[in-house]
Protein backbone atom coordinates (compact mmCIF):
# COMPACT_ATOMS: atom_id res chain seq x y z
CA UNK A 1 0.00 0.00 0.00
CA UNK A 2 1.74 2.97 -0.93
CA UNK A 3 2.07 6.14 1.00
CA UNK A 4 0.26 9.27 0.49
CA UNK A 5 1.49 12.54 0.77
CA UNK A 6 -0.19 16.11 0.22
CA UNK A 7 2.30 19.27 -0.26
CA UNK A 8 0.71 22.28 -0.20
CA UNK A 9 2.85 24.77 -2.73
CA UNK A 10 2.87 28.56 -1.00
CA UNK A 11 3.09 30.35 -4.11
CA UNK A 12 -0.88 30.18 -3.87
CA UNK A 13 -0.80 31.36 0.46
CA UNK A 14 -0.51 34.89 1.51
CA UNK A 15 3.00 36.53 1.35
CA UNK A 16 2.56 39.10 3.74
CA UNK A 17 2.06 36.49 6.15
CA UNK A 18 3.82 33.70 4.83
CA UNK A 19 5.42 32.29 8.14
CA UNK A 20 1.74 31.65 9.76
CA UNK A 21 0.08 30.33 6.50
CA UNK A 22 3.05 27.35 6.85
CA UNK A 23 2.05 26.85 10.02
CA UNK A 24 -1.43 26.80 9.28
CA UNK A 25 -1.32 24.27 6.61
CA UNK A 26 0.76 22.05 8.53
CA UNK A 27 -1.77 22.05 11.90
CA UNK A 28 -4.13 21.68 9.40
CA UNK A 29 -2.46 18.02 8.14
CA UNK A 30 -0.16 18.71 5.29
CA UNK A 31 2.96 16.48 5.03
CA UNK A 32 5.08 18.75 2.79
CA UNK A 33 5.85 22.50 2.13
CA UNK A 34 6.11 22.82 -1.55
CA UNK A 35 8.42 26.07 -3.01
CA UNK A 36 7.44 26.53 -6.79
CA UNK A 37 10.68 28.72 -7.65
CA UNK A 38 10.78 30.45 -10.93
CA UNK A 39 13.42 32.91 -12.57
CA UNK A 40 12.08 34.73 -15.45
CA UNK A 41 14.14 33.04 -17.32
CA UNK A 42 13.18 28.99 -17.46
CA UNK A 43 9.73 30.57 -17.22
CA UNK A 44 8.00 33.83 -17.99
CA UNK A 45 7.75 34.38 -13.89
CA UNK A 46 9.68 35.52 -10.96
CA UNK A 47 9.00 34.00 -6.77
CA UNK A 48 11.20 33.50 -4.24
CA UNK A 49 14.69 32.52 -3.98
CA UNK A 50 16.85 30.94 -0.94
CA UNK A 51 16.05 33.73 1.83
CA UNK A 52 12.26 32.58 1.37
CA UNK A 53 13.23 28.90 2.48
CA UNK A 54 15.71 30.14 5.31
CA UNK A 55 12.84 32.16 6.67
CA UNK A 56 10.31 29.48 6.52
CA UNK A 57 12.77 26.85 7.81
CA UNK A 58 12.12 27.78 11.67
CA UNK A 59 8.58 27.72 10.92
CA UNK A 60 8.31 24.33 9.20
CA UNK A 61 8.16 21.00 11.51
CA UNK A 62 7.57 19.26 7.88
CA UNK A 63 9.68 18.50 5.18
CA UNK A 64 10.62 21.52 2.24
CA UNK A 65 10.49 20.31 -1.04
CA UNK A 66 12.06 22.96 -3.47
CA UNK A 67 10.94 22.58 -7.05
CA UNK A 68 13.40 24.85 -8.99
CA UNK A 69 12.31 25.96 -12.26
CA UNK A 70 15.57 27.82 -13.22
CA UNK A 71 18.21 27.23 -15.67
CA UNK A 72 21.36 27.22 -14.84
CA UNK A 73 20.25 25.10 -11.81
CA UNK A 74 23.34 24.17 -10.04
CA UNK A 75 24.04 27.67 -7.72
CA UNK A 76 20.71 27.68 -6.53
CA UNK A 77 20.49 24.33 -5.76
CA UNK A 78 23.63 24.33 -3.71
CA UNK A 79 21.54 27.87 -2.26
CA UNK A 80 18.93 26.28 -1.11
CA UNK A 81 20.30 23.21 0.18
CA UNK A 82 21.90 25.62 2.48
CA UNK A 83 19.10 27.63 3.24
CA UNK A 84 17.36 24.43 4.85
CA UNK A 85 15.66 22.42 2.13
CA UNK A 86 14.94 18.84 2.69
CA UNK A 87 14.11 18.04 -1.33
CA UNK A 88 15.39 19.45 -4.56
CA UNK A 89 14.09 18.88 -7.87
CA UNK A 90 14.62 20.58 -10.84
CA UNK A 91 13.87 20.17 -14.52
CA UNK A 92 16.84 18.01 -16.98
CA UNK A 93 16.74 21.33 -19.31
CA UNK A 94 17.95 23.80 -16.76
CA UNK A 95 21.11 21.41 -16.08
CA UNK A 96 23.93 20.55 -18.74
CA UNK A 97 25.26 17.54 -16.94
CA UNK A 98 21.68 16.27 -14.90
CA UNK A 99 23.81 13.19 -13.26
CA UNK A 100 26.29 15.76 -11.85
CA UNK A 101 23.44 18.12 -10.53
CA UNK A 102 21.54 15.22 -8.93
CA UNK A 103 24.86 14.64 -7.29
CA UNK A 104 25.01 17.88 -6.29
CA UNK A 105 22.42 17.92 -4.42
CA UNK A 106 22.92 14.59 -2.73
CA UNK A 107 26.11 15.73 -1.60
CA UNK A 108 24.52 18.73 -0.23
CA UNK A 109 22.65 16.25 1.99
CA UNK A 110 19.44 16.60 0.28
CA UNK A 111 16.88 14.54 -1.40
CA UNK A 112 17.16 15.05 -5.31
CA UNK A 113 14.46 14.50 -8.18
CA UNK A 114 13.57 15.01 -11.67
CA UNK A 115 10.75 17.39 -13.12
CA UNK A 116 9.41 16.61 -16.85
CA UNK A 117 7.20 19.03 -18.72
CA UNK A 118 4.12 17.78 -20.10
CA UNK A 119 6.07 17.35 -23.68
CA UNK A 120 9.39 16.52 -21.81
CA UNK A 121 10.13 12.77 -22.93
CA UNK A 122 10.83 10.63 -19.91
CA UNK A 123 13.98 9.13 -21.86
CA UNK A 124 16.50 11.50 -19.40
CA UNK A 125 15.50 8.93 -16.94
CA UNK A 126 17.01 5.85 -18.60
CA UNK A 127 20.64 6.63 -16.93
CA UNK A 128 20.18 8.35 -13.50
CA UNK A 129 17.63 6.08 -11.48
CA UNK A 130 19.72 5.79 -9.23
CA UNK A 131 20.32 9.11 -8.17
CA UNK A 132 16.57 9.78 -7.71
CA UNK A 133 14.53 10.13 -4.68
CA UNK A 134 11.83 11.89 -6.79
CA UNK A 135 10.14 11.99 -9.82
CA UNK A 136 7.79 14.98 -10.22
CA UNK A 137 5.22 15.04 -12.95
CA UNK A 138 4.17 18.41 -14.35
CA UNK A 139 0.25 18.56 -15.31
CA UNK A 140 0.38 21.89 -16.16
CA UNK A 141 2.80 24.17 -18.45
CA UNK A 142 5.09 25.64 -15.38
CA UNK A 143 5.34 29.50 -14.55
CA UNK A 144 2.27 29.97 -12.98
CA UNK A 145 -0.59 28.92 -10.29
CA UNK A 146 -3.57 28.21 -10.94
CA UNK A 147 -4.14 26.25 -14.14
CA UNK A 148 -6.15 23.64 -15.14
CA UNK A 149 -4.59 19.64 -14.83
CA UNK A 150 -3.71 18.74 -18.75
CA UNK A 151 -5.62 15.31 -18.84
CA UNK A 152 -2.71 13.22 -20.92
CA UNK A 153 -0.59 13.91 -18.11
CA UNK A 154 -2.10 10.63 -16.62
CA UNK A 155 -0.37 8.77 -19.04
CA UNK A 156 2.93 10.20 -18.37
CA UNK A 157 2.07 9.27 -14.68
CA UNK A 158 1.19 5.77 -15.18
CA UNK A 159 4.42 5.26 -17.35
CA UNK A 160 6.78 6.80 -14.48
CA UNK A 161 5.11 4.18 -12.22
CA UNK A 162 5.95 1.53 -13.81
CA UNK A 163 9.78 3.07 -14.89
CA UNK A 164 9.95 3.28 -10.99
CA UNK A 165 8.07 -0.38 -9.77
CA UNK A 166 10.18 -2.05 -12.04
CA UNK A 167 13.36 -0.42 -11.05
CA UNK A 168 12.87 -0.70 -7.07
CA UNK A 169 11.74 -4.51 -7.53
CA UNK A 170 15.14 -4.90 -9.06
CA UNK A 171 17.52 -2.56 -6.75
CA UNK A 172 15.18 -1.93 -4.08
CA UNK A 173 14.57 1.81 -2.06
CA UNK A 174 12.72 3.79 -2.69
CA UNK A 175 11.08 7.17 -5.28
CA UNK A 176 8.37 8.96 -4.58
CA UNK A 177 5.97 10.20 -7.89
CA UNK A 178 5.15 13.63 -7.17
CA UNK A 179 2.34 15.37 -9.53
CA UNK A 180 2.00 19.48 -9.53
CA UNK A 181 -0.45 20.71 -11.47
CA UNK A 182 -4.04 21.46 -10.98
CA UNK A 183 -4.43 18.90 -8.45
CA UNK A 184 -7.85 19.14 -6.71
CA UNK A 185 -9.86 17.19 -4.55
CA UNK A 186 -12.35 16.31 -7.76
CA UNK A 187 -9.48 14.44 -9.31
CA UNK A 188 -6.56 13.94 -6.89
CA UNK A 189 -7.95 9.91 -6.72
CA UNK A 190 -7.49 9.57 -10.55
CA UNK A 191 -4.26 11.06 -9.87
CA UNK A 192 -3.74 8.59 -7.32
CA UNK A 193 -4.99 5.66 -9.49
CA UNK A 194 -2.36 6.19 -12.09
CA UNK A 195 0.22 5.88 -9.77
CA UNK A 196 1.18 9.43 -7.54
CA UNK A 197 1.56 9.24 -3.91
CA UNK A 198 2.78 13.10 -3.05
CA UNK A 199 0.37 15.89 -4.41
CA UNK A 200 1.25 19.38 -4.54
CA UNK A 201 -2.03 21.77 -4.92
CA UNK A 202 -1.67 25.41 -4.37
CA UNK A 203 -4.96 27.36 -5.50
CA UNK A 204 -6.69 23.95 -4.31
CA UNK A 205 -5.87 24.40 -0.59
CA UNK A 206 -4.52 27.91 -0.14
CA UNK A 207 -7.58 29.79 -1.73
CA UNK A 208 -9.93 28.13 0.50
CA UNK A 209 -11.09 29.51 4.13
CA UNK A 210 -10.83 26.33 5.83
CA UNK A 211 -7.60 24.66 4.59
CA UNK A 212 -8.24 21.34 6.94
CA UNK A 213 -11.43 20.96 5.20
CA UNK A 214 -9.75 20.75 1.62
CA UNK A 215 -6.72 18.21 3.17
CA UNK A 216 -9.15 16.21 4.82
CA UNK A 217 -11.37 16.32 1.72
CA UNK A 218 -8.41 14.80 -0.59
CA UNK A 219 -7.48 12.06 2.21
CA UNK A 220 -11.19 10.83 2.09
CA UNK A 221 -10.75 10.82 -2.08
CA UNK A 222 -7.13 8.93 -1.54
CA UNK A 223 -8.81 6.37 0.87
CA UNK A 224 -11.24 5.01 -1.90
CA UNK A 225 -8.31 4.38 -3.74
CA UNK A 226 -5.99 2.50 -1.16
CA UNK A 227 -9.37 0.44 -0.54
Amino acid sequence: MRTFRIAPSILSADFARLGQEVCDVIAAGADIIHFDVMDNHYVPNLTMGPMFCEAIRPHSSAPIDVHLMVKPVDALAAAFAKAGADIITFHPEGSEHIDRTLGLIKDAGCKAGLVFNPATPLSYLDHVMDKLDMILIMSVNPGFGGQSFIPHALEKIRQVRQRIDEYTAKRGGEIWLEVDGGVKVDNIAQVAAAGADTFVAGSAIYGQKEYKAVIDAMRAELARVQA
